[in-house]
């Protein structure tokens, strides 16, 4: 891993899921969420299931993702809720989903219904799954098993936080890389303001950057003189 980052040699835009999780974002707000996501050329727009068809209009043929959120913030719907939501979304053209898994059940130690419930909603729609571990609730080992944990389920990123409870932290990031290794990515969210932040984020693992604040990062990278 690097311990530093050449700002030469990075697409910070390719990082960025440029969120927009407010619960009273309108129409317009998303529109222009995914135009600015089509300019900078971000990962993906991330957005409320109520908003995926909008979203997946706007970026239609465009290089941006269009991601959703699965038992969001709390992770505490059944599994039919889950899977109902994730299918709609899928059908309604999102192609990432970002799942909050169930924390009660990592405490109380079912994590064979964890798994399964997660593996249930990545065989129902194929699509990148991102499972949200809320890490700053967790302890170290309860950190390590969650993302075991979803690693048997067959996700493709391991994520942070909802950004409801705290956020990204570069330790947090460093630990899901430990366990992770390559056979997954790193999506760091929440808290991410500042083009140092995110650049420190990305040197611990991060592969991608969950943030209602993109452009800002973007506008602060062109000014950045690194320490």
């Amino acid at each position: 891993m690097p311990s530093a980052i050449d700002l030469d040699q990075i697409n910070l835009a390719a990082y960025i899921d440029h969120s927009l999780l407010d619960p009273f974002a309108t129409e317009k707000q998303v529109d222009q969420w995914c135009e600015e996501a089509d300019q900078y050329k971000f990962a993906s727009v991330c957005v409320y299931p109520v908003h995926v068809r909008l979203a997946a209009e706007r970026l239609h043929n465009r290089r941006p993702q269009v991601c959703t959120v699965i038992g969001f913030p709390t992770g505490a719907t059944t599994p039919a809720v889950k899977l109902y939501e994730a299918q709609e979304a899928a059908e309604n053209g999102a192609t990432e989903l970002d799942v909050v898994i169930n924390l009660g059940w990592l405490r109380r130690g079912n994590t064979d219904a964890l798994c399964r419930e997660l593996a249930e909603i990545y065989d129902a729609t194929g699509l990148t799954l991102k499972a949200i571990l809320e890490t700053t609730q967790l302890t170290e080992p309860e950190k390590r098993l969650a993302a075991e944990v979803c690693l048997d389920a067959g996700v493709q990123f391991l994520k942070t936080s909802t950004g409801w409870r705290g956020g990204a932290t570069v330790e947090d990031v460093r630990l899901l890389k430990e366990v992770g290794g390559d056979r997954v990515g790193i999506k760091a969210s929440g808290g991410i303001r500042t083009i140092q932040h995110a650049l420190d984020l990305i040197v611990a693992g991060a592969t991608r950057l969950g943030t209602s604040r993109g452009v800002d990062l973007m506008q602060q990278l062109e000014e950045f003189e690194p320490t």
